[in-house]
């Protein structure tokens, strides 16, 4: 088969840090080649330099179109450079404007003339030939997280790309979206697309994929065809050996540090929307994990923020009684996780919540910052690195890092492993159970329902508006069906 793409030899360093070291990667048409690591392994710096983001400090992008070739020493010079070669590419973060529409936002990916009313219909019509369905009008600030990603990708194959790099593309996206863009991903490959398909979670690899590479620490360890392969190999190539067992102890219930009563909620962003939630009651107890699993759009998300205190979730009726202090990491952690142009000491202390102090000690910041990046294996140059060269795993480590520092006796956490390797979601498992083992309560939301199902005690589930409570040891199917507000037959 053709080969559109091919990088040769590429090597990059960030000051005395390595990310890349004489990598050579290529992917043909007709193929979806996932690319594999660990946080931090290189994957999203190579393909910002197969994009023309960043140059590379050796080596060649090569560019085949038919029968003419480019090469490029370092890789382009822009993105527009790569977007000119028939290169689109899906980002890990979100690069929508938030105050302009979907078709706006099409329309300025896909480099379309057409601005206003045109846009959208044009993007509306895209969007449904896809088979990622948007509402073209609506402004990308009132779209969900899942909503947004979605926009990214209709974004992306707007603009007639060849080849198409998407990074961690389903990390937020629920079961049956996923299923649905990995679709759309099988199709563009089968017209001839060419794909790379940078993820953490090995079921996509064996759904969707063909060929996989795999990083580690900025070398190629692994490169094969997916057939050869199994999710064990895998993971053994991914971080050099084998994962340890997980132990997990029964929960010792302790003191009520969550209750509700007839609570009722609104959004603070919504214009006219009235009561969205509710009303719902319940007790969470000290030393139990809550896993909450809902369908995006259907109040989960006024209710945890509700719990965590946040301004954007309104209490219209009833009460919460919350147990401080309360610890929180978003779904978004670029928007509302971390400050990318600060430093890492400056983004713990933005989290560290309330302080009296008229001074701040920066030496003794810069200490703690330290001792978190070294417990948490968060993989960056120190303390004074700025929280932007991150890859997007190690900021989502600094995020739960900082949220741990707090030792908060209630914990909400939406999607706390996104964009996760397999090793570092293990270890945030296992954190989260040792938070609830010392009496805290963990609430966690995740857009994964097998992650809910492997780290809850209790389950609840949230659909239109209600919440209602299920058996521990239920099944996958029994949460699904009550997503939908689907109630099990007795």
């Amino acid at each position: 088969m053709p080969v559109p793409l091919r990088l040769s030899g590429i090597s990059k360093a960030f000051g005395p840090v390595s990310a890349l070291t004489g990598v050579s990667f290529d992917v043909r048409a007709g193929d979806v080649h996932a690319l594999l690591g660990e946080n931090g392994a290189g994957k999203s710096t190579l393909m910002h330099i197969a994009y023309g983001m960043l140059r590379a400090d050796a080596g060649e992008v090569i560019v085949t179109n038919g029968a003419r070739t480019e090469r490029f020493p370092r890789g382009f010079v822009s993105p527009l450079r790569a977007r000119g070669c028939g290169i689109g590419m899906v980002h890990q973060h979100f690069t929508s404007i938030p105050a302009f529409s979907v078709g706006e936002n099409v329309a300025l990916a896909a480099g379309w003339p057409e601005t206003g009313r045109h846009a959208e219909r044009r993007a509306a019509e895209v969007s449904r030939r896809l088979g990622l369905p948007l509402d073209a009008r609506a402004l990308v600030e009132s779209l969900s997280v899942q909503l947004r990603q979605r926009l990214e990708i209709v974004g992306a194959l707007a603009a007639n790309a060849r080849v198409l790099l998407l990074d961690e593309p389903s990390a937020v996206l629920a079961p049956r979206e996923v299923r649905e863009l990995l679709q759309v991903v099988r199709d563009f490959a089968g017209r001839g697309g060419a794909v790379v398909l940078i993820t953490h979670k090995l079921e996509d690899v064996f759904a969707a994929a063909n060929r996989v590479t795999v990083l580690r620490r900025g070398i190629v360890t692994r490169s094969s065809a997916v057939v050869d392969e199994t999710p064990h190999s895998l993971a053994r190539a991914m971080i050099g050996g084998d994962l340890p067992a997980i132990k997990r102890a029964a929960a010792v219930r302790g003191e009520v540090q969550v209750h509700a009563a007839d609570l009722r909620l609104a959004s603070r962003r919504g214009r006219g929307l009235g009561v969205i939630a509710g009303p719902m009651s319940f007790s969470l107890y000290g030393g139990e994990v809550i896993g909450v699993a809902a369908i995006d759009g259907n109040g989960q998300r006024q209710l945890l923020r509700a719990i965590a205190g946040l301004d954007d979730a309104c209490i219209v009726a009833g009460s919460l009684d919350v147990a401080r202090p309360v610890a929180f990491i978003p779904e978004d952690r670029t928007t509302e996780g971390i400050v990318p142009d600060l430093t890492l000491a400056e983004n713990v202390q933005l989290g560290a919540g309330a302080n009296s102090a008229r001074w701040i000690d920066w030496g003794a910041v810069r200490s703690r910052t330290a001792h978190l990046l070294a417990l948490f294996d968060v993989r960056a140059a120190g303390p004074d690195a700025r929280a932007a060269t991150l890859s997007g795993g190690n900021q989502q480590k600094l995020v739960f890092a900082r949220a741990f520092d707090r030792a908060p006796r209630v914990l909400v956490a939406e999607d706390p492993t996104r964009g996760l390797d397999v090793q570092a979601t293990q270890s945030i498992h296992e954190r989260l159970r040792a938070m609830a083992a010392a009496g805290a309560t963990v609430i966690v939301h995740s857009s994964d329902l097998d992650e809910v199902l492997a780290v809850a005690d209790r389950i609840f589930v949230v659909a239109h508006g209600t919440l209602r409570e299920l058996p521990a040891d239920c099944g996958r199917d029994v949460v699904g069906d009550a997503m939908v507000g689907l109630r099990p037959v007795a």
